[in-house]
């Protein structure tokens, strides 16, 4: 397989060859540490798929957690599932292979997917938002009206929309761009800005503005929401009469609340984060943060913190398991 097609381009007064396939840099630059590197991340891919996983099938076989909260935690865990499937097994692969490229398509592929279930995970955080504020804010109102079960399809069905839309502008917007070479990206999979970096033509500024702003409008659109339905929530649990009934709403929020500020926490660090020098390695340690530990961490938050899906998870899968071993 070759790695340039000859094809020219004009760069600065240069002729170039047009790059077909890409060099994943990814954590070769740390090449002692790899070995611990697959080791951990192939540890935190397993408990990640187990975690979500569990969550789905808890979800889908308890009948009592057919509530809208619960469909949209298991949508949720759904694309935790395929964004870390996206993302992670090539890593895992380069990890341990000495043949770090991806071909163009692959590449394109791999960029649609990340944005795909990266957004749509964000626009069920929104959505998951909304929920809590209509619960707390609109008891009587919300399996009726606001958030029955067909409400509650529309809006997860609308956030895959939304997550296809926009890894379709991104992917489309990036990849019309030719790309004149280094093929070396430096990150562990086919990313935003260090792809744009070997991009040629009058264009590449124009593209990275744009989808720098497409991208951002809708994560700040999306978390301003979330902080306004948190607003109106908290506003309605400070006129509860009682401690315990403050406490009880303020919990079924809890759980949610953590894995936004995780989500965002970790997002911000990545992207608004100034660049220096150093930033090619930099970049891939940080890149683990988010497409790692977020997906690992999410499960876990939601397990812990509520009580009702961890009852659910040990009356459904660990008593069965005790009972089948004995």
């Amino acid at each position: 397989m070759s790695h340039l097609t000859s094809g020219t381009a004009s760069v600065q007064g240069a002729n170039l060859s047009a790059v077909t396939e890409f060099i994943l840099v990814g954590f070769s630059t740390f090449p002692h540490l790899q070995v611990t590197f697959f080791l951990l991340f192939l540890l935190l891919h397993l408990l990640t798929l187990l975690g979500n996983l569990l969550i789905v099938a808890t979800v889908c076989s308890g009948r009592g957690l057919h509530s809208p909260m619960y469909l949209l935690l298991c949508a949720l865990s759904a694309s935790e599932v395929l964004y870390t499937l996206a993302l992670t097994p090539r890593m895992l692969a380069d990890l341990l292979s000495t043949h770090h490229s991806i071909s163009f398509s692959a590449c394109a592929s791999q960029m649609f997917f990340s944005f795909m279930f990266g957004f749509t995970h964000s626009f069920l955080l929104t959505v998951m938002g909304y929920d809590r504020y209509v619960a707390i804010c609109h008891p009587l109102r919300y399996s009726v009206v606001l958030m029955s079960t067909r409400g509650c399809a529309r809006l997860v069905a609308w956030s895959w929309v939304g997550g296809l839309v926009m890894g379709l502008v991104v992917t489309l917007a990036v990849f019309h761009l030719t790309f004149c070479g280094p093929s070396m990206i430096h990150h562990f999979f086919c990313h935003v800005p260090p792809l744009l970096k070997l991009a040629c033509g009058d264009h590449v500024s124009t593209v990275a503005t744009a989808v720098g702003l497409v991208c951002i409008s809708a994560l700040l659109g999306c978390c301003l929401l979330i902080l306004l339905s948190y607003a109106f929530i908290v506003a309605a649990i400070l006129r509860i009469p009682s401690a315990e009934g403050r406490r009880k709403a303020f919990s079924t929020c809890a759980s949610h609340l953590t894995v936004v500020a995780v989500h965002y926490g970790f997002a911000s660090v990545i992207y608004l984060k100034p660049k220096g020098p150093q930033s090619l390695e930099g970049d891939s340690l940080m890149g683990v943060s988010y497409t790692v530990l977020t997906p690992f961490l999410s499960p876990i938050i939601f397990s812990l913190r509520n009580q009702e899906l961890k009852h659910s998870m040990k009356k459904a899968f660990l008593n069965k398991f005790f009972l089948h071993s004995c």
